[in-house]
């Protein structure tokens, strides 16, 4: 697919995905829509992406919604998008899960407003950093709707339930500090300190970590918050490290250890991931007593 309204740059291992609409503040169209979920499933596809990085062009993130329909702007029906509520799917969630189920490590870089999908697109993404010019914001309740894209299951967990009610209830925006108090925001930065802080953290993964296993952590701290019962932890913690402890990549690991250099592990996603991954599609997958 080409790209009219994001940016799709990889370079020796870490992708930067850019909201490309400054003019509009990187207003999320259908078009960027299908773009970004293009983008994250291209990513997670391609065993040349170790990282992805994903930013705004310009003074924002992204403003949200393009709201350029009007008041029709959240009609489904008039818009043609589904005659009812069976056929309707949320356009903010399409994205937000599609970086759920992503096995590349996501690092937001929030390098001005985000509000709206502007913020909740940034939920499932792992590390979030912001630029003290940076503002979030939950305004759904200001325009009469309720969060979207699964917010409402992402930010409790990142945040807890009170915080993310004070948030969703006003809808006001939040600071960068707030954010960092908050534990939402890893770290603060100044504007022209942002990209270049995000870029290390990400190059600290790509150099030192094995892609097939952070992946796999990745996908197990997501799935496995919610969870009730630390055995399913357990269970495929096991299964995984029974395929794993097997790889190339543990014996490259083990070897760089006792070498004292940088490991250069060969395993690659999708491509070496373990036998037992994706878990979560055995049926049933139940704790045992």
């Amino acid at each position: 697919m080409p790209y009219e309204f994001i940016t799709y740059r990889l370079a020796d291992a870490i992708l930067t995905i850019e909201l490309n609409r400054p003019e509009v503040m990187n207003a999320v169209n259908p078009a960027m829509r299908a773009e970004l979920i293009d983008a994250f499933t291209r990513a997670d596809a391609d065993p040349e992406v170790r990282v992805i990085v994903v930013t705004g062009a310009g003074r924002a993130f992204s403003a949200g919604a393009d709201v350029s329909g009007g008041t029709q702007t959240f009609d489904a029906q008039a818009r043609g998008w589904a005659e009812n509520e069976e056929d309707f799917r949320d356009g903010g969630g399409l994205i937000t899960l599609q970086i759920f189920r992503s096995t590349k490590p996501v690092i937001g870089a929030i390098n001005g407003v985000a509000a709206g999908l502007g913020a909740t697109m940034l939920l499932p993404m792992d590390m979030l950093l912001a630029s003290e010019n940076a503002r979030i914001g939950f305004v759904f309740s200001k325009r009469g709707l309720v969060p979207e894209a699964a917010s409402t299951w992402f930010l409790p967990k990142r945040v807890g339930v009170s915080r993310a009610a004070e948030w969703c209830f006003t809808g006001r925006l939040i600071s960068a500090a707030e954010a960092v108090e908050s534990g939402l925001v890893r770290s603060m930065h100044g504007p022209d300190d942002l990209l270049p802080a995000a870029y290390e953290l990400a190059r600290e993964i790509a150099d030192n970590a094995a892609p097939v296993a952070v992946g796999m952590v990745r996908q197990m701290l997501w799935r496995f918050v919610g969870e009730a019962d630390p055995m399913v932890a357990h269970r495929v913690d096991s299964k995984l490290n029974y395929h794993l402890g097997r790889s190339g990549d543990v014996a490259e690991g083990i070897g760089a250890f006792l070498e004292k250099r940088r490991p250069r592990f060969p395993g690659r996603l999708p491509d070496d991931a373990p036998a037992a991954f994706p878990w979560w599609t055995e049926s049933p997958f139940r704790v045992e007593d």
